[in-house]
């Protein structure tokens, strides 16, 4: 009988993919449950890589000439009202205020008192508010572009919540730009879909697919939507990020008009995009194993732990002082954009410490003992191995590579990424094959999935209906990346059909 292996986190993937994903989340410490379902408190753990990914995006957005700004968390029910896609697409998911204070009871209890005369939606999204203020900025071709970001929470009333992923409140970028032609509008969707295919892939390591969304599956409102996609480990696609083309539709809506150059009234072509916290679960999801989480090095919440070995307390001194030394040396040093961080753990827990730290996922752990200092050595263990292989380096030679190591980390995570994707997306052509690809009955565990499936499909709405109404399967998008080649639809037959991702989603 083979030897089971022990692993941190119980259950593994293999037993129950679900459960591994909440414990994982628990054991790194980086969010849990709030007193207010399907809300989340971010730990500072979790929150240091969102900090890592806010300031890895806003460069890039400055980088392509867009701007912050903040607008009201409140928006009139009248101003959803305006565009009937979007108050259609959002109802169910709205948040709204009645009453603007609390009264006490006889007994006591507060009631809600005060009745407003309009509702306000708590937002789901931002583009009829902002819409309102371009509106405002703008009256000439020459106020155009508009380009604006803001970072804030949103709140969608969701019913089935996972941290990170799927949660009633969560913090995002929204971006909204508006164009004095459909051309550098459309033009500015695929860009901001550029910047965060680079986020995604260099930064997270997490290998992404690009295209524009069915009719079906776009955003409420928009003319056309672009999303990038991610396959996890469970071979469901999430929807990493999203930059929508809304045409003249909100601009109608919003009335946000100019004169033109040559002196006729237009309206304005608007774009939206948007990520969110739930990039965190993409990368849990890409890179963790059975042991936790691991960060990818450019947004980890740090890059090494130095854990000193002190067996006695007169070796207290002399260890922690070459430990100190070593992480002066190591904070002088950059990866990125930013100085290593490091994290100095001198607790007395024995071989608990070295755990935890693999479940948080550094990306680097130090061992500093006697015989370390003796030998001006320490002891490094990467995450992307396992965790029993140690190194032993030279100190000098340990801070003047450890840039190079967290590079290899970083790519070692991104090809593994790959290579799993690789390994689940299929070409498939027969309807046989495609319903036995994503048929419950055909997988080795009921969470675990097909991956993805390039098959065809001839644009109808009918049968992109059909296959998710029988397998809970949708198409993720429509390949920017077009090869020409057609075929019969995988759910009608009908000939010179486009080839499309399929998957089960997030």
């Amino acid at each position: 009988m083979a030897k089971q292996i022990q692993t941190a986190i119980t259950p593994t993937r293999a037993q129950d993919y679900t459960e591994w994903y909440q414990q994982v989340v628990k054991a790194s410490e980086m969010a849990e449950r709030s007193p207010v379902r399907g809300c989340m408190v971010i730990k500072p753990w979790g929150y240091a890589v969102w900090e890592n990914i806010v300031r890895t995006l806003d460069e890039m957005f400055k980088q392509v000439g867009v701007k912050n700004a903040y607008f009201p968390l409140f928006i009139p029910l009248s101003f959803l009202e305006k565009e009937a896609q979007h108050v259609e697409g959002f109802a169910k998911e709205c948040a709204v205020v009645t009453h603007h204070r609390l009264e006490k009871r006889a007994d006591g209890s507060l009631a809600p008192a005060g009745l407003l005369q309009e509702p306000l939606i708590v937002r789901p999204t931002s583009e009829t508010i902002i819409g309102d203020s371009f509106s405002k900025w703008v009256s000439s071709y020459r106020d155009l572009p508009v380009l604006i970001n803001q970072w804030a929470n949103v709140v969608r009333w969701e019913m089935r919540t996972r941290l990170f992923l799927r949660t009633s409140e969560f913090l995002w970028q929204e971006g909204h730009t508006a164009h004095a032609t459909r051309q550098e509008a459309e033009q500015r969707t695929r860009m901001m879909l550029d910047v965060y295919t680079r986020l995604a892939e260099e930064y997270l390591a997490v290998p992404v697919i690009r295209g524009k969304k069915s009719p079906a599956e776009r955003f409420p409102g928009a003319v056309d939507t672009l999303s990038i996609e991610a396959l996890m480990q469970d071979r469901k696609s999430l929807q990493a990020g999203t930059s929508h083309f809304l045409g003249q539709n909100f601009a109608r809506a919003s009335e946000i008009k100019f004169q033109s150059a040559d002196e006729t009234e237009e309206y304005a072509w608007t774009t939206s995009w948007g990520v969110s916290t739930r990039l965190i679960g993409g990368l849990i999801m890409t890179h963790g194993d059975d042991d936790g989480v691991i960060l990818p090095p450019k947004v980890a919440s740090a890059h090494v732990v130095l854990m000193p070995i002190i067996r006695k307390p007169d070796d207290k001194p002399g260890v922690m002082a070459f430990v100190d030394g070593l992480a002066s040396a190591l904070r002088e040093k950059h990866y990125g954009s930013q100085r290593i961080l490091v994290e100095i753990d001198a607790r007395e827990i024995g071989g608990a410490r070295g755990w935890e730290w693999i479940k948080k996922g550094i990306p680097l752990r130090v061992e500093i003992g006697l015989r370390d200092i003796a030998d001006d050595s320490v002891s490094v263990a990467r995450r992307d191995r396992a965790p029993n292989q140690k190194e032993s380096i030279k100190k000098n030679r340990f801070i003047s590579d450890i840039t190079r190591m967290l590079d290899e980390i970083q790519q070692n995570l991104f090809e593994r990424a790959l290579s799993f994707r690789t390994e689940h997306t299929h070409q498939i052509d027969e309807p046989g094959a495609f319903h036995d690809f994503f048929s419950p009955a055909n997988q080795e565990k009921p969470e675990i999935h097909g991956g993805f499936a390039l098959s065809c499909w001839c644009g109808s709405a009918l049968c992109e209906s059909k296959i998710k109404e029988e397998l809970t399967v949708t198409i993720r998008c429509i390949p920017l990346e077009d090869d020409g080649k057609r075929g019969k639809c995988i759910c009608c037959g009908k000939p010179e059909s486009l080839r499309v991702f399929f998957a089960k989603a997030y």
